[in-house]
């Protein structure tokens, strides 16, 4: 009845998708979980479904995890989800990373917000290559000073020994964000939000939640 599953999820048929004795984690011949293509999909009712019937939201996968796969569609709905449920932030593909990775590479910047705030390492490396590395190839300005304002680092060279950087064009807007930030570090409380931030690892909206602190420091560490 696996496939059955699988099918109906594509079909997006929520109230039909679990027939009676199908097995919720079963693989495709792609080595998907439905989990996973209700991800991909983008919806949220089918993964909601799938998760009430007790699939696993970390499932033990070489390719795309649930989270991958709804940060490589821009899910971002489904990204939350998982993040609520307990996904792995720091899950390696075998073709991109993380799903930070993913997100960057993919240009979802709403994804990418949600992955950094949940707490997910901004310097996670594939390779030697970082997210920040994925910003520039993409020469997404916005995505680069998201990463950089969450303490990605400017200087980490990839597998080729080079720099994000070094993925710009000369005098192009993405070059020239590069270039500030090299000439105008992050100031002395950014850098302690991106310290305490990584000292919290994943959850760290949870963890910083329950600071005995003012409320606004709360919120200056959770990026609200």
């Amino acid at each position: 009845m696996s496939w059955q599953l699988h099918l109906n999820i594509w079909r997006s048929f929520p109230t039909l998708m679990v027939p009676r004795g199908a097995m919720v984690d079963a693989r495709n011949i792609d080595g998907s979980t439905p989990l996973c293509d209700a991800c991909a999909s983008g919806s949220i009712e089918c993964v909601k479904v799938l998760l009430s019937h007790g699939a696993k939201v970390n499932p033990p996968l070489y390719t795309a995890s649930p989270l991958h796969e709804a940060c490589m569609n821009g899910n971002s709905d489904c990204v939350q989800l998982l993040i609520d449920v307990g996904a792995n932030l720091e899950a390696h593909d075998c073709h991109f990373g993380t799903p930070l990775h993913v997100a960057c590479a993919r240009e979802h910047l709403d994804c990418v917000k949600l992955l950094l705030k949940a707490g997910a390492n901004v310097n996670a490396a594939k390779l030697h290559e970082t997210a920040l590395h994925h910003a520039a190839k993409v020469k997404n300005v916005d995505l680069v000073e998201m990463l950089i304002e969450f303490g990605g680092n400017i200087y980490a060279r990839d597998n080729r020994g080079k720099k994000p950087s070094d993925y710009t064009l000369r005098s192009s807007p993405t070059a020239k964000c590069f270039e500030y930030y090299e000439k105008t570090p992050l100031s002395l409380s950014q850098l302690c939000r991106v310290t305490v931030r990584k000292a919290a690892g994943q959850r760290a909206l949870e963890k910083i939640a329950r600071l005995n602190i003012p409320q606004r420091l709360i919120q200056y560490l959770s990026y609200n």
